[in-house]
């Protein structure tokens, strides 16, 4: 674990995604803690592969941390050929720790997971799903019809508010949750540090949709890096709903991306839920396929979490 030679890495790599950033694992790393391998100095092509390794009840496990989307192997360019991609990624797997269990989402920049197979790893096909916003005219013309009628409806009845008050959008973020009858997958104390964080960066936008009455009917939380920006969270009133704020808030973070930002790629950080994947797909967003990768050495710690 060299976490010193991964925050160099980090300052000299500003376009590394926001899950990578040395700042983002120290907010959001909790009961656990985080490491790296880093190609050694020198090397043409600069590659990482940080971790988050935790223990509980004796079991020592590498996991995706809350609020991270992607982990594992990064490059700051194309390796000179495929043998030396297998090479940098054998020596990311040798580096990990000693490991009771393993799952992490690789990073959709990372097409090849074969050194993985080799070493017993298995692989599952997860999607995000990807906007361009080269063009934003083009790219509302490509959403859904029902979906550019649902956004105009909302806009006359509620308006758009852009606060960044984290402690009004938390208990807004657990709505979501509650109506499904899903405990919320984060506490409150880790939603604020991990807002802290981005706040300081300059980061994220947290945008509002209210009524003439005051009533908040949905919230959104967009973070950014360089090159993208990320639906991050959302939450809406369950009893109002049929507005259509949710869909309007996507459209204004879109929006915002692209005006305030200039950002031209939107991510929506994915789901593989059937309903949650059609409203991506009737935003004109292009699948975008990842890799799930996952070793258990230990069987016991592989059925305990095949029950949860």
């Amino acid at each position: 674990m060299s976490r010193e030679a991964y925050r160099i890495f980090c300052r000299e790599h500003p376009e590394m995604p926001v899950f990578f950033q040395d700042w983002y694992l120290d907010a959001v790393c909790t009961e656990g803690e985080w490491g790296a391998w880093v190609t050694p100095s020198g090397e043409k092509t600069g590659a990482v592969c940080p971790y988050f390794l935790k223990e509980k009840y004796g079991f020592r496990y590498i996991t995706m941390p809350q609020f991270v989307k992607f982990m594992g192997p990064w490059q700051s360019g194309p390796s000179a050929s495929l043998s030396a991609h297998h090479v940098l990624l054998n020596e990311a797997i040798e580096a990990l720790p000693p490991f009771h269990g393993f799952q992490q989402n690789m990073h959709y920049s990372q097409q090849n997971w074969l050194p993985f197979y080799w070493a017993g790893f298995r692989q599952e096909t997860r999607y995000t799903y990807l906007l361009s916003l080269e063009d934003l005219e083009q790219a509302f013309r490509e959403i859904n019809r029902n979906m550019r009628r649902n956004i105009l409806k909302a806009q006359k009845e509620v308006r758009v508010e852009l606060v960044n008050d984290p402690e009004r959008f938390f208990p807004v973020s657990a709505l979501s949750f509650q109506r499904k009858g899903l405990a919320l997958p984060y506490s409150r104390n880790l939603f604020l540090r991990h807002d802290a964080s981005l706040a300081e960066k300059n980061q994220r936008q947290i945008f509002f949709a209210t009524d003439a009455q005051g009533r908040t009917h949905s919230a959104a939380y967009l973070i950014w890096d360089r090159e993208t920006a990320y639906y991050h969270l959302s939450g809406d009133d369950p009893e109002r709903r049929q507005s259509g704020a949710g869909i309007l808030l996507i459209w204004e973070a879109i929006r915002y991306a692209r005006e305030a930002l200039g950002i031209t790629r939107f991510d929506f950080e994915g789901s593989m839920l059937p309903e949650v994947e059609a409203i991506r797909r009737q935003f004109g967003a292009r699948q975008q396929p990842y890799f799930y990768i996952w070793k258990y050495p230990s069987r016991l710690l592989e059925w305990l979490q095949k029950r949860r």
